[in-house]
Formats: C-alpha cells, sequence, structure tokens
C-alpha cells in the first residue's frame, strides 16, 4: 500500500503547478527525501488507508531516509521531531507517523495551513550515532 502512496505522490508532484518537486539532502551516508504538499492532491482512498485529513487547508510532508553507502540504498528507521511556522511565527508541533511496508519506510505529518501561506519548516532527524541533523525548508500552500 506504500507504493500506492508513493506512486500518488510522485504523480501528483510530476503533474500538480503548485506542487513542490521531491527535495533531497544528503548528509554523509544518508539520502533524506521530503515534499510538502495538499492533501487534496492524495485520493480519498489513500487518504484514508493511511489516516490522513483530505482538507483543503491541510498539507503533508512526507520524509524518507536511506542509507546510500550500501547496496540498494536501504531506508533506515529514524527518530524524527519538527515544527512549522508561518510568517507571523505562529508555531505548529509536527506528529509525525511512521509507515512501514516491506523494506519502504515514511514519515508523515500533517500541518494546518491558509491560502497562499508559506511555512517554514524545522525537522531534527536522528539515527543511531550516525545521522544527527537539522533539516529546515519552505513551502507554500494554496487553496484550491
Amino acid at each position: 500500500m506504500v507504493r500506492l502512496l508513493i506512486a500518488t505522490l510522485l504523480l501528483v508532484i510530476t503533474y500538480s503547478p503548485n506542487a513542490l518537486a521531491e527535495q533531497k539532502k544528503v548528509v554523509g551516508n544518508f539520502d533524506i527525501h521530503y515534499v510538502a504538499l495538499g492533501s487534496t492532491f492524495l485520493t480519498p482512498s489513500i487518504a484514508k488507508t493511511y489516516g490522513i485529513k483530505r482538507s483543503s487547508y491541510t498539507g503533508i510532508i512526507n520524509i524518507s531516509v536511506q542509507q546510500n553507502n550500501l547496496q540498494g540504498h536501504p531506508a533506515v528507521p529514524v527518530d524524527i521531531s519538527g515544527i512549522a511556522n508561518n510568517l507571523l511565527d505562529a508555531r505548529i508541533n509536527l506528529n509525525f507517523r511512521e509507515i512501514r511496508e516491506g523494506d519502504a519506510i515514511y514519515y508523515i505529518a500533517e500541518v494546518p495551513y491558509r491560502d497562499d501561506q508559506e511555512i517554514n519548516f524545522q525537522i531534527a532527524i536522528k539515527h543511531d550515532n550516525e545521522l544527527n541533523t537539522q533539516l529546515k525548508f519552505k513551502q507554500k500552500f494554496y487553496v484550491e
């Protein structure tokens, strides 16, 4: 089912002018993949399967971490936490949920937004003693 979520997200990213293409940050032996987009880009069945609130005012953040120095670049479990804040500095704690299926591991959080609102994300990611980093990025959200 995660593969279905991945395929849906890839289609959304490819064909949506308002979605931000997936981004990647390389930290040592780890690739951190991340994307933020409006939850209405997910089909109702995908949103229901993963317990995601599908709303014109809810965004989702999807993060995965892979170890790039091992064959096949396997996904690794991480400790993840973060905050989102808008330009008025209203802060929201992000509650990430881990989703596993087969070898895939993803972390998903929801964030509320208003039309034409830019959100700043600050996310702490740790994996054993090998990875301890901050991921910072911005995403502008629009109401459809």
